[in-house]
């Protein structure tokens, strides 16, 4: 039996020395811009050790050729099985193939239900059904909808876009079989955190032109992600090494989704993938110019950068309204949905949201935005889990939910 004890003392030696080596070479990646004002500065400092050294170990491990790194970071991001809910039906199924989970309110109503179709969030890599069931829940109870969160393919095994596909198969799916569950088709919303809101985005665009199943009757976007051609904007500036979602993180994790080689990260931040015909293009969609002032403090607009051509080529699909809403034509924008824009102070996707509210609105798109000052990106990936969540995750929630009760 000693022995086995003295085996399991230099097992856990051996452990505590790699962390440790691991940390020490790894140190630079634990250094984050925790602002006094965010959402609980100590806990989002501790979540953000956390994850940083989960992040290490799962790169580590891929290197070593051990297992790849999405893999680690998808048991850390999965989320927690939730107990039984007296209030719901609950039942999961498959859209033409789609995995999707149903929640149906367990009272009768006296007309039809509206309904909501959720995306999660994770980079496209990450997350699941699971990891936001406590939000779908609570959207469900609290507005008396249907809601309907979508199981979408994962990169990288299943390369993109089969990520936008899904989303809109599933879509569609609902809108045409709504009724099959209680569900008003003209009374529909659309939601989604962060990826979750760029296929929300990209649903919605793609949908304007269909004139064979129900129009889509809102749009809920929670600090979305809608575009990859400028990381120079002021949020990323100010928010390049905020907790959680950096800069650099964000690019890494475009191209990790893309399946692209990481050594582009320098290459994209420099914003050296944007030939100048293209940046003369979108130029009056994406600028600096068109945020609000008192979201510039402290911006020094970046030197100009030459366009690699091989970065660009490697790089194109950024491009891709799949990828970068942001980019859509007029003729597409002018015809979406009213919209529910849901931004974050210390979320270096800040911007992405507040231009392409600025687009709505300037195509005569009824726009409905919160700004959550203290909040940051991901904080309602922590939504329902008590003490360990944050007062900005019940903020942005309850909001998109008094949202969705208007129609």
């Amino acid at each position: 039996m000693e022995f086995f004890y003295a085996l399991a003392l230099i097992a856990g030696i051996l452990v505590a020395f790699i962390l440790l080596v691991l940390i020490a070479t790894s140190y630079d990646s634990f250094k984050a811009k925790i602002p006094p004002e965010v959402d609980q500065p100590s806990k989002l400092s501790l979540y953000h050790y956390f994850y940083t050294l989960v992040e290490i170990l799962a790169k580590t491990s891929e290197s070593l050729g051990i297992f790849k790194e999405h893999v680690l970071i998808r048991l850390v991001c999965g989320g927690l099985p939730a107990f039984r809910d007296s209030k719901l039906f609950i039942k999961d199924l498959h859209f033409d193939g789609v995995p999707v989970r149903i929640y149906l309110p367990r009272l009768p109503s006296a007309s039809k239900w509206r309904g909501v179709i959720f995306f999660h969030g994770g980079c496209g890599m990450y997350g699941g059904i699971r990891s936001h069931e406590r939000v779908c829940r609570y959207i469900a109870r609290e507005s008396d909808s249907v809601v309907m969160s979508v199981g979408y393919r994962l990169s990288p095994e299943c390369k993109y876009p089969a990520q936008n596909l899904d989303c809109l198969t599933a879509a569609v799916h609902f809108l045409k079989t709504a009724e099959n569950y209680g569900v008003d088709p003209d009374r529909i919303i659309v939601c989604g955190d962060s990826v979750g809101g760029t296929f929300t985005a990209n649903v919605c665009q793609e949908l304007v032109n269909r004139t064979d199943i129900p129009k889509i009757r809102a749009q809920v976007m929670i600090y979305p992600f809608l575009q990859a051609m400028n990381f120079n904007l002021p949020s990323h500036q100010k928010n390049a090494f905020t907790a959680l979602l950096s800069l650099e993180r964000t690019v890494h994790y475009i191209l990790k989704y893309l399946n692209k080689d990481c050594s582009l990260k320098e290459a994209l931040l420099a914003g050296s993938h944007v030939p100048e015909s293209v940046n003369l293009k979108y130029r009056k969609w994406i600028n600096p110019d068109l945020i609000p002032e008192k979201f510039k403090q402290d911006y020094e607009p970046p030197l100009p950068t030459p366009c690699v051509p091989q970065v660009h080529e490697e790089t194109k699909e950024l491009f891709e309204t799949r990828i970068s809403p942001l980019l859509a034509e007029d003729a597409v924008i002018c015809r979406l949905p009213e919209a529910c824009i849901i931004t974050c102070e210390h979320d270096v996707l800040r911007d992405d949201g507040l231009l392409y509210k600025k687009r709505l609105e300037d195509n005569d798109v009824k726009v409905t935005w919160y700004h959550i000052e203290e909040g940051f990106h991901g904080t309602i990936a922590f939504f329902g889990y008590s003490i360990f969540s944050f007062p900005s995750s019940s903020k942005i929630v309850d909001h998109a939910v008094n949202f969705i009760k208007g129609f």
